[in-house]
């Protein structure tokens, strides 16, 4: 689909990059030519898949242990990644999310998704964005967010709220940061299952027949969204500013994903949120 290539010489920074979606996208860039700095919490889970990156395609890989909640850690680390290059592209793919009723949300609760969701992803974008002016280096952002920012989605309301807000913060950048040679992207995933995501959001007694519900029949595949995704942060892609492009197989048209939670019991409910706190 694309010349080998493509991305050479470009330099990416993928959050949550260990795992699921980013380790989907980062291994495509890889593909293509990109030098990867993966960064995550879990530094084994890092180093496993750099290793991978590096045994199978001859990448190369660098990983970056990091809290992104913690504003200070993120300067940190863009500090130390900035020491050998600047970075030319920034994926903010690092996000939390769990069904719940919104009534039984405590603030801890809330905070355990906007803090990565919302704040870390403006602080990873801020702190990029500061380092590519005033190095006068230009640079791309794409976030990874969701089709309940067009929908809204009971049951995963903080996630619902953040995803809005970095897609307002795309727009908004597109045109304060446009004319300085940034570029703010985003993608609107549906349904590709990860073993992260299907254990908080598809938990046992949810049927899984919300594939066939897809006006295509089916769910969507890892390697479609990283191809979005290579197009979109590419040279290819160098007139798309402030724009949130919907990958989801026309679902969204169809339902905002959440109406099967509306006929749950207090009981389901119940051993959902007890499974949660285990």
């Amino acid at each position: 689909m694309f010349e080998k290539g493509l991305l050479a010489k470009k330099r990416i920074l993928i959050t949550g990059g260990g795992s699921g979606l980013g380790a989907a996208m980062g291994y495509r860039f890889a593909e293509l030519g990109a030098e990867l700095i993966i960064c995550g919490r879990r530094e084994g889970l890092l180093e496993e898949t750099a290793a991978k990156f590096r045994s199978e395609l001859g990448a190369k890989v660098s990983i970056a242990r990091c809290d992104i909640r913690d504003g200070a850690a993120v300067e940190a680390m863009m500090d130390q990644v900035w020491q050998d290059a600047p970075i030319d592209v920034l994926v903010n793919n690092a996000a939390a999310t769990f069904i719940a009723q919104s009534e039984h949300l405590s603030f801890r609760a809330a905070d355990a998704i906007l803090a990565p969701t919302l704040h870390g992803t403006m602080y990873c974008t801020l702190a990029a964005g500061r380092r590519w002016i005033d190095g006068k280096h230009k640079g791309v952002v794409l976030s990874i967010l969701s089709t309940s920012t067009i929908t809204g989605r009971a049951f995963t309301v903080p996630s619902s709220m953040a995803k809005t807000a970095v897609l307002a913060m795309t727009k908004s950048l597109a045109v304060e940061w446009g004319p300085k040679g940034i570029r703010t992207v985003a993608i609107a995933p549906g349904a590709f299952p990860t073993a992260g995501a299907t254990g908080q959001l598809r938990p046992e007694g949810r049927g899984e027949s919300w594939a066939h519900r897809n006006p295509l029949g089916r769910a969507g595949e890892h390697a479609e969204l990283a191809n979005l995704a290579t197009f979109l942060i590419s040279d290819q892609g160098g007139y798309i500013n402030g724009e949130m492009v919907v990958q989801d197989g026309g679902a969204h048209l169809r339902s905002s994903g959440a109406e099967d939670l509306l006929q749950w019991t207090d009981a389901q409910w119940e051993k959902q949120r007890a499974a949660r706190a285990r």
